[in-house]
């Protein structure tokens, strides 16, 4: 598959629509948890690690983007 300019910019928005509306979760999780809301360990547990795989998913969509903008500029 030929990536074209489109592409690199869904997979860009994308990437800083998760870096967006993740940090804004990771942010009201940590007041959450410093204002002392009480819920169970794993509930902090698996917030926690659903926040870092979508951190990672934007760097690895993030990463594609820019590859694909950049070969489009090239070709």
């Amino acid at each position: 598959m030929k990536f074209e300019r489109k592409h690199a910019v869904l997979l860009l928005a994308v990437a800083a629509w998760n870096v967006f509306s993740f940090g804004n979760f990771a942010k009201n999780l940590y007041s959450a948890y410093e204002g002392g809301e009480d819920r169970p360990t794993g509930y902090w547990v698996a917030h926690t690690v659903l926040i870092v795989v979508n951190f990672a998913i934007a760097g690895v969509l993030g990463a594609l983007g820019v590859k694909a903008f950049r070969a489009t500029r090239e070709g």
